[in-house]
């Protein structure tokens, strides 16, 4: 009897300490929890509403004069730790935001921000930086300067006017030009983002610059979206995009601003010989170059008698160090490409690309796309596409 008035007791006591917890309120993690994202939902608002004034209200953390230039549709911070030391505090949130005009999608960022409390209790944002394996944002690097062109917005830091205006020219060129190979059923406009170097465009990409160095520009973006349009970013390695000529230069932004447009119907389903070998296809397609002059390293493995046996796989088209490989693996991808369209036609190519894209998962994907667009197999397409190269670059 006496356990069982003992068992009795501790429960009551706990059911005391219960009901008093919640009588008593919130805790202090849950209160300053909240206070922060109240704080963090008005920075937000200033910046929709480009309020200076309103934003320095809310702390420092990133000089508002760096992201002014933004045109931003939406921003909103999501808290989602804080982790409080007296009158200091280190929040974790996540940013998402739309680029007026150009996003249907939002951008997602992981930030951490520090806080600090003054003697009436109000927090403050010290400081407002990427999350630990997060990428940075374009204003995390400098001021962000804007050009608007006619199917293009260029952002850029620490880059001179002229040179933005160039990018903007080079993607308005390269919007019609893709428009023109792949159709007009994709957004039609595109956003460059242009850093000072190469370390900037490996901030922007979360990766070490050594895995771009080369690299004259990305796209980044998700696929197999059919649903919406991502928020695709073009980003532009400076250092090896000044090494490129004219012609080379649009070459580059139109084979990214395919990527923009092809985008929706790019899925796992889809290999890179296939996604990359197109994307160069669409910007080679007016230039005029032989195949020889666009693909030299195909061209001089060819003619040393050293044919593929196979098109390349994904693995082939890794950022290893290997420049000639990398550059085989997409000039393969290209001349395969160019293949099926002077076999079977541009309209062709385009419908086998995006019968690849329908499939769910890479498995059995490519020979579906073969049998029903092309009425081939993939071993007799490779046997082509072998000679192709024999008889092209030999």
């Amino acid at each position: 009897m006496a356990g069982r008035r003992w068992g009795s007791a501790l429960v009551v006591l706990v059911v005391l300490l219960t009901a008093l917890a919640g009588c008593g309120g919130r805790s202090a993690a849950d209160s300053a929890t909240a206070d922060v994202q109240r704080l963090l939902d008005r920075r937000a608002a200033a910046v929709v509403d480009r309020d200076a004034r309103a934003y320095e209200r809310t702390g420092t953390g990133t000089d508002f004069a760096a992201l002014r230039a933004l045109p931003v549709a939406a921003w909103s911070y999501r808290v989602t730790a804080v982790r409080r030391t007296g009158d200091t505090a280190t929040a974790d949130a996540e940013l998402r935001y739309r680029v007026a005009g150009y996003d249907q999608a939002p951008v997602t960022a992981g930030r951490t921000l520090r806080l600090s409390r003054d003697a009436d209790g109000q927090w403050s944002v010290d400081t407002d930086r990427p999350a630990r394996k997060s990428a940075q944002q374009l204003w995390d690097q400098g001021t962000v300067h804007l050009v608007r062109g006619r199917h293009s917005l260029v952002l850029g830091v620490g880059q001179s006017g002229r040179s933005l205006r160039d990018f903007a020219d080079l993607a308005d060129r390269a919007v019609p030009a893709v428009s023109d190979a792949w159709g007009t059923d994709w957004s039609r406009r595109v956003v460059v983002l242009v850093p000072k170097s190469l370390e900037g465009m490996a901030g922007l990409l979360g990766s070490p610059a050594s895995s771009y160095r080369g690299i004259a520009a990305v796209t980044t973006g998700e696929t197999g979206a059919r649903d919406r349009a991502p928020a695709d970013r073009i980003i532009v390695n400076p250092d090896a995009f000044a090494l490129l000529g004219g012609f080379g230069e649009q070459v580059v932004v139109t084979h990214e601003t395919t990527h923009v447009a092809t985008r929706a119907r790019t899925t796992a389903a889809t290999p890179l010989w296939l996604s990359e070998g197109y994307a160069d296809w669409v910007g080679y397609r007016d230039g005029g170059r032989t195949p020889a002059e666009a693909a030299p390293e195909l061209s001089r493995a060819v003619g040393e008698g050293r044919v593929p046996t196979a098109l390349p796989d994904d693995e082939d088209f890794g950022f290893t160090g290997d420049a000639s490989r990398l550059a085989r693996s997409y000039e393969s991808g290209w001349t395969a490409c160019r293949l099926i369209s002077d076999r079977w036609g541009e309209a062709r190519l385009g419908d086998f690309y995006r019968a690849v894209g329908e499939h769910r998962e890479r498995a059995g994907a490519v020979e579906d796309a073969m049998r029903k667009v092309l009425g081939t197999t993939p071993e007799a397409f490779t046997e082509q596409w072998r000679a192709y190269l024999r008889d092209q670059l030999g």
